[in-house]
């Protein structure tokens, strides 16, 4: 059965045709019906409230039946909204009919025709507008809830790693620990030096394998209670807690970097060595503790360096602290 809600709009600068198609929609039920006579004051009445079926004179002043179309169709897009268009006409050619298939029309009425044609276009109308619209709505709120999943995820899709969210939770827990009960706070940062060569080389394929590679390797070359989250497409971090500095030495956090630039990847491209750097953060509760954003930028400078050389970075706060304090006096 018809939809006798079903919004719909009459443009039409001939008023008696328009009185006509509206009064022929009113006997078929329809309740909500509204008319314009010229298409900018049918723009302004669609900006108000959009409606489901638009039934327009191809010809008209002002504003002929396509130019309207283009303005219902950039409303459409920026409402998120499908409004079906019906265009009453008096030509008959093939190619005119199809430049207006082509700018967005979705039928004709025939004015010859228009008692045997009108309502079994407008029941057509009916149903696909609700069709498209009820899509739309479902596409709009899959949409907000992958959004909303994605802010709210702690997990990398590729690795299966924590991502850069979940390593600041676990940063900032850490160094609550550490403040509270003692011990170490570490924060290995590792980059990969060639990703971007490689890249260029093989293609994303083959970096989504080697990252996955990478993280294969680093549960085995941690842990089990050692967090470890992929940031950003070339870059890992390993959350620790050790009991004191002393055990923070580079010969310690060797294995890890050595464990990923010292045997390649296999992927579907064959064997791929890469070459990875790491800096290394040490936070005990001697000092006043930091906070994560800052240990962050503190080993991400520190990266670089350990990158280009291919060694370990390796800062126990306190030496921080007084580097930190040496540059803010020099500024």
């Amino acid at each position: 059965m018809p939809n006798l809600d079903l919004s719909i709009l009459v443009v039409d600068d001939a008023k008696f045709s328009s009185a006509i198609i509206s009064k022929t929609l009113g006997k078929a039920g329809y309740r909500d019906v509204r008319i314009a006579n010229n298409a900018p004051t049918a723009l302004k009445m669609l900006e108000q409230r959009p409606v489901s079926v638009l039934v327009a004179d191809w010809l008209m002043p002002q504003m002929d039946g396509l130019e309207l179309t283009d303005k219902v169709r950039q409303l459409d897009e920026s409402n998120n909204h499908f409004t079906y268009i019906i265009l009453l006409t008096a030509k008959e050619g093939v190619e005119a009919l199809s430049e207006a298939f082509d700018r967005g029309v979705d039928d004709f009425v025939y004015k010859s025709q228009m008692n045997k044609q009108l309502m079994p276009r407008v029941f057509a109308a009916d149903r696909i507008s609700d069709m498209q619209n009820t899509l739309l709505k479902a596409n709009k709120l899959l949409i907000e809830n992958n959004r909303e999943l994605q802010e709210n995820s702690t997990l990398d899709i590729h690795t299966g790693l924590g991502n850069q969210r979940l390593a600041r939770e676990r940063l900032i827990d850490n160094l609550r620990e550490t403040e509270a009960r003692g011990g170490v706070t570490t924060y290995i940062m590792l980059g990969l030096k060639n990703w971007r060569h490689i890249g260029k080389n093989y293609g994303k394929t083959i970096l989504e394998e080697i990252a996955v590679g990478v993280a294969h390797r680093l549960r085995h070359l941690t842990r089990p209670m050692d967090t470890i989250c992929r940031i950003t497409e070339d870059q890992f971090v390993i959350i620790s807690r050790f009991k004191t500095l002393d055990d923070c030495t580079i010969s310690c956090f060797r294995r890890i970097s050595d464990g990923i630039s010292l045997k390649a990847f296999k992927t579907s491209s064959g064997f791929i060595s890469v070459q990875a750097g790491a800096s290394v953060c040490a936070i005990d509760g001697s000092l006043a503790i930091p906070d994560a954003g800052t240990v962050e930028k503190f080993a991400l400078q520190k990266l670089q360096y350990a990158i280009e050389t291919g060694t370990i970075s390796v800062n126990l706060w306190p030496e921080v602290i007084r580097e930190v304090e040496q540059l803010v006096n020099a500024g």
